[in-house]
């Protein structure tokens, strides 16, 4: 990576942000930057270069995750990485059928993450199940989490109104009163801006309620070069700079040291039918200098995944899915969002494709980790032993060795077998091991009758209560 390209995005990006500006909408948001010296001309904020680089200084390079199991703890930032979930609105079955998901799906996928010992993050919309009030969905899904996960949690981002009931949630769940929860970061959300260059009040709203808590927020931009930012990728990534940075200068005007996550979902419009592609090369590259670019600001990154345009389970998932990931992990994303399972421009997922995800994401983690090179792993005395023409099979180095040096995979079809449903077998195997190793964890009695309580208080249906909770 060439530090001469992250420094001619970094100049340009202050000047864009000093001369153009960007727009916030929210009042709340305005009368922060006015109160901290930000030149404002109707809605748009313009910051100094001095304003950008002290502001954004102050966000933390790193933070603890706390899960409800402390097993599950997790630090993101400063080098260290964690993978966790999807986010997307319908499901893709075998056939190539596209059908809303259920309260059952989005449990099922629940499980399927907390039972992967390698997806570090749990929550969010994994799928946006029918029969949820659109206006609660997120807090009914952080309940269906709570319930089901004891890894650390994702939100999406919204208004004032869902955000604090969310936060409510967790930290009921965790048995936390409101400034104890400032000491812990036990829950992220996200803010995302309307590119080019516009702040919205859901993302302002995001941002502040979970800087009140001091709870981390991704702040992510998802521009598309030739629709929405200018074709060129280097012009599309200075945007994208630029409105995160804008999003993290007001959550540290508005609460100094808050956690930050500095994220991209950018990538290329396909230009003949105006539609995102996620699973571009460009998005590859996105990913590449978001994270560079992070580093560059001394804060943890978001970006990533193992993202596909296909909209059928087909060999362009493995493809496309494989460039993202690799570029996410080559480049050191420290979180990654949309880890498994996502197709369509982020419009739905795939069971089969959750799964050969899981799978793709084995292979390049056992690629990056290298081999060791020691008097151990050179052999010399058994080479010499074995000699000429011999076998290594039964060998105790064999024995000692095997299950850290060579990955098994799960569904990759070695050897004679010629069925052309092995795959599929494999997959739905698969399915049932890791459901097999799900176990639901122990909600206690009266924290989970506090918690149907706020559902109630909101106008949560009792079935939908009773749905979420088994």
């Amino acid at each position: 990576m060439s530090k001469e390209k992250i420094q001619k995005i970094h100049e340009a990006t202050l000047r864009i942000l000093e001369k153009t500006g960007m727009e916030f909408v929210h009042p709340d948001a305005q009368k922060i930057l006015k109160e901290h010296g930000v030149r404002m001309e109707g809605d748009v904020a313009y910051f100094t270069p001095e304003q950008v680089m002290e502001w954004v200084g102050k966000a933390p390079s790193s933070f603890l995750f706390e899960a409800i199991n402390p097993e599950n703890n997790c630090r993101v930032g400063d080098g260290h990485y964690v993978r966790g979930v999807t986010i997307v609105t319908n499901l893709i079955d075998r056939d190539g059928t596209m059908r809303d998901a259920t309260i059952e799906d989005y449990l099922k996928i629940q499980k399927l993450y907390e039972a992967n010992p390698n997806i570090g993050l749990n929550g969010g919309m994994t799928v946006d199940p029918v029969g949820i009030p659109p206006e609660w969905n997120d807090l009914v899904l952080n309940y269906a989490s709570l319930c089901h996960s004891e890894k650390p949690l994702y939100t999406a981002g919204g208004s004032y109104r869902e955000m604090e009931a969310v936060i409510e949630m967790t930290r009921t769940r965790f048995g936390y009163s409101e400034e104890e929860m400032r000491e812990h970061c036990i829950l992220v959300g996200l803010a995302n801006p309307n590119t080019p260059l516009l702040a919205t009040d859901d993302m302002i709203e995001t941002i502040l309620t979970f800087g009140k808590y001091r709870q981390p927020v991704v702040i992510c931009s998802a521009a598309m070069a030739g629709t929405t930012s200018p074709v060129t990728l280097a012009g599309t990534i200075t945007l994208t700079n630029a409105e995160v940075l804008g999003g993290i200068i007001l959550a540290q005007m508005a609460n100094p040291g808050t956690p930050v996550i500095y994220g991209t979902a950018s990538t290329a419009a396909d230009l003949r039918s105006c539609a995102i592609a996620i699973g571009a090369p460009e998005s590859a590259l996105c990913v590449k200098y978001g994270a560079e670019l992070a580093k560059f600001y001394g804060v943890p990154s978001r970006g990533g995944g193992t993202l596909s345009d296909a909209n059928i389970f087909s060999p362009q998932c493995a493809y496309e899915g494989e460039l993202t990931y690799l570029a996410s992990r080559q480049h050191g994303i420290n979180l990654m969002l949309h880890s498994a399972g996502v197709m369509n421009g982020y419009l739905s997922m795939s069971y089969d494709k959750m799964i050969l995800d899981f799978e793709i994401q084995d292979h390049v983690d056992r690629y990056l980790r290298d081999i060791e090179v020691n008097e151990d792993t050179i052999p010399e005395e058994l080479i010499d032993e074995v000699g000429h023409g011999g076998e290594y099979l039964t060998s105790d180095h064999t024995y000692d060795y095997m299950k850290e040096e060579l990955l098994t995979p799960y569904l990759a079809n070695r050897g004679s077998q010629n069925d052309p449903q092995t795959f599929y077998k494999n997959v739905d195997k698969r399915i049932e091991q890791l459901l097999g190793a799900y176990k639901k964890p122990e909600v206690p009695a009266d924290v989970l009758q506090k918690m149907q309580d706020l559902l109630r208080k909101h106008g949560i249906d009792e079935e939908i209560i009773r749905r979420c909770t088994v």
